[in-house]
């Protein structure tokens, strides 16, 4: 009966009729039996025969009948349940990221940087549906990793990310790393396309406006969600290089312009969040996952495999063989 249903299982209460068949049986047969009065009864005995004993037989296979047909009349099948999901054409995400040398303060364990990485990681396994790229900027920008469905790749690219101001001037050019991440989306097809844009200060890079780049996403009918990175008030610096490569920290006050970071985001039909700390910046990207869903579809196909026929057949077969019996074995008892 392993993975059978029952569509009408209210015939089961029918169950309750076979104790008052029974009893009504019991009842018929006493009232049905014949008084012969003898002086003794000693010539009779031990001449009960195997038939006489097996008499009931005949009643048990018609309540065999009844009980199989019940459970026929309660519609036994199985159910084999086939899925097909069908995604839509999904997001595109391209995610902006500052490394200037003011993401290696400390007000974030270890520092800003390996904290947004070790966030954007997480973000990145969860979308398992979309496309995402990287960009990352400072001074200037260049397109890390191209728009892929590749996580594996995306992740391997993230992981290394680092500060390096032999590779990419220092700086915050906060224009410039958007400019970028629209000429990555521009040309997508996706049903939905944004950029997540990140920075730990202000901008202080003028060969692209924060703003007319705004502007130009907001043409292309991009969404920009802008990230402000770092606590209140101070935070710990990298102030300058020693001769043995690490950096001397010292605290200095912190600088976001959320001014701007709240008017791109506007223009783009986007929101501005404040991260500073760990946990918020956690939370941060997951309120931006659960703003950002890829549309599933699921189609569920079901295929009944009937199985009344089966007691059905049953129940006749016990009808059967008590009216066979009733006409050979036990004619006499008829």
């Amino acid at each position: 009966m392993e993975n059978i249903n029952f569509v009408h299982p209210q015939f089961f209460w029918l169950f309750t009729l076979i104790p008052l068949l029974v009893g009504w049986w019991i009842w018929q047969q006493k009232n049905e039996m014949a008084t012969l009065l003898m002086s003794s009864n000693s010539a009779f005995a031990n001449h009960t025969t195997w038939r006489t004993k097996t008499q009931w037989l005949l009643k048990a296979f018609r309540l065999l009948a009844l009980s199989v047909l019940i459970i026929a009349l309660a519609r036994p099948r199985t159910t084999d349940v086939t899925a097909k999901i069908k995604t839509s054409k999904g997001i595109d995400i391209v995610m902006t990221m500052d490394v200037s040398g003011s993401m290696l303060a400390r007000d974030l364990k270890p520092n800003r940087l390996e904290a947004l990485k070790n966030v954007a990681a997480t973000f990145i396994k969860d979308r398992v549906n979309d496309r995402i790229g990287l960009v990352v900027y400072a001074g200037e920008s260049y397109t890390r990793t191209p728009v892929t469905s590749d996580k594996t790749m995306l992740l391997e690219s993230l992981k290394t990310i680092q500060y390096d101001d032999t590779v990419i001037e220092d700086g915050t050019g906060i224009g410039v790393g958007l400019a970028t991440s629209i000429n990555r989306l521009k040309q997508s097809k996706a049903k939905s396309r944004v950029i997540i844009l990140l920075t730990d200060g202000k901008n202080n890079r003028p060969a692209v406006d924060p703003v007319m780049a705004a502007e130009i996403a907001k043409e292309y009918g991009l969404k920009v969600y802008t990230i402000g990175l770092g606590t209140n008030g101070t935070a710990p610096f990298p102030f300058r290089k020693l001769a043995n490569g690490q950096f001397e920290y010292k605290n200095m006050p912190v600088e976001i312009d959320e001014k701007l970071m709240k008017e791109i985001a506007q223009k783009t039909g986007g929101k501005y969040f404040r991260a500073t700390s760990n946990k918020k910046l956690k939370e941060i990207y997951k309120e931006i996952n659960k703003l950002e869903t890829t549309e599933i579809k699921e189609n569920r196909y079901y295929n009944y495999d009937e199985k009344f026929k089966f007691f059905i057949a049953l129940a006749l077969g016990f009808l059967m063989l008590e009216l066979i019996l009733k006409q050979t074995i036990y004619k006499s008892f008829i």
